[in-house]
């Protein structure tokens, strides 16, 4: 009898000891599928899927008296670089928009885990000693993620077709634009001269191809 009483005492701590068991099963299942998640999508986020390269070229030498100058702000150029990108996404699957506020302001979709993300990447604008313009990243905004500017500039780079004479250096967090490679239409250079968004003054000049300047 006493035996008997022993081993119900077990078999009723064994059957205690398994609800137990199962939420510590459960947890450890759990935990697993977010670790997984988590590492897919740093996975996801950081893999290469290909190494764009850019034949850098030389800087054009833009010497002499420009042939014009002109004071502009943030509305014409707005207006400008939004027709500029129209066209030349027109037969893109993807879109990204640029704008400039008190800040310059590069946004657009691209997808992790199937689902559309939407970053808005700010930038700082610094006219170079040539005459181009470089963006420095200052600040991302990826919904309520918490990513690298550096990886997402890279997801951006590899994401989105832009034109050859804007050169993406993620390691340094930078966009350098290089009007001295950028001709319009009729052969005319255009050099920046001053970029001060948050007084709204931009100036550019206008310069004659090399061919017509001697």
């Amino acid at each position: 009898m006493k035996e008997e009483k022993q081993k119900h005492k077990k078999a009723t701590q064994e059957n205690e000891k398994k609800p137990t068991n199962k939420w510590k099963i459960a947890f450890i299942v759990l935990l697993g599928i977010v670790v997984g998640l988590l590492a897919f999508f740093f996975f996801r986020a950081t893999q290469q899927r290909e190494v764009i390269q850019y034949d850098t070229q030389p800087i054009v030498q833009r010497e002499g008296e420009p042939v014009l100058s002109i004071n502009s702000d943030k509305k014409q150029m707005n207006s400008l670089i939004d027709f500029y990108l129209r066209n030349y996404q027109k037969d893109s699957d993807v879109e990204y928009h640029f704008q400039l506020e008190n800040q310059a302001m590069l946004t657009g979709d691209f997808k992790v885990l199937g689902a559309p993300i939407t970053f808005y990447l700010y930038f700082d604008p610094y006219v170079t000693d040539d005459g181009n313009v470089q963006l420095k990243a200052d600040s991302l905004s990826v919904g309520t993620l918490d990513l690298p500017v550096k990886q997402v500039m890279k997801m951006i780079e590899k994401s989105f077709k832009f034109p050859k004479w804007i050169e993406f250096d993620p390691d340094e967090k930078t966009v350098l634009v290089r009007l001295d490679q950028f001709r319009m239409e009729n052969g005319l250079f255009i050099k920046a001269e001053k970029i001060n968004l948050v007084d709204d003054d931009i100036q550019v000049s206008l310069y004659l191809p090399q061919d017509k300047e001697k």
